[in-house]
């Protein structure tokens, strides 16, 4: 029996990246997800593609919760109008609790720390930590080269059969798969 997705977490940039499909992915995932009841948990940061996400979602009326490390609070300021704001003391606190109050996780197009908070929550999915379903909203197929390297990966003899990292390009059919999951 699979659970509900009552909330997702979504790792992303805190910044709005080279092309305006990113911020456009970011804004039409946020609304897909109000519109289909279900909650958002993210970094906290009012910047960049998590400031569209963020915006987007309570513009349409859906749950928002930030998880801000207070080293980044100084840097990206954290969102003003979230539905709940966490502060916490580090990083490895942010991914736990975001962990925590998740049911699954997408990451759309971002830096070294959304592909680090990406795969740290697929590798635990991996060592049986959780059973939550993981995705890639694959905006102008931004995550092709990951997939690429976990192919050779697989090729080169070092995969442990790790469980199934999701891709789409679109946030309907991800969310359907991450449903199923």
């Amino acid at each position: 029996m699979t659970t509900p997705l009552r909330r997702i977490a979504v790792y992303c940039g805190s910044r709005p990246g080279n092309s305006p499909a990113y911020t456009g992915a970011a804004a039409q995932l946020a609304r897909t997800l109000a519109e289909a009841g279900i909650g958002i948990v993210y970094g906290g940061s009012r910047n960049g593609l998590m400031g569209a996400l963020a915006d987007t979602a309570l513009a349409c009326g859906g749950e928002v919760i930030g998880v801000i490390p207070d080293l980044l609070n100084k840097h990206e300021r954290a969102h003003p109008n979230l539905t709940q704001l966490h502060h916490v003391a580090s990083m490895h606190e942010r991914k736990a609790l975001m962990a925590e109050l998740a049911d699954g996780f997408i990451a759309l197009p971002g830096g070294v720390g959304t592909l680090d908070e990406l795969i740290e929550i697929w590798c635990w999915a991996g060592m049986g930590s959780h059973a939550k379903p993981c995705g890639c909203l694959d905006v102008n197929q931004y995550w092709q080269p990951l997939f690429d390297l976990l192919a050779h990966i697989r090729h080169e003899g070092f995969s442990h059969g790790e469980q199934q990292l999701l891709r789409s390009d679109d946030p309907q059919q991800l969310l359907a798969l991450m449903t199923a999951y």
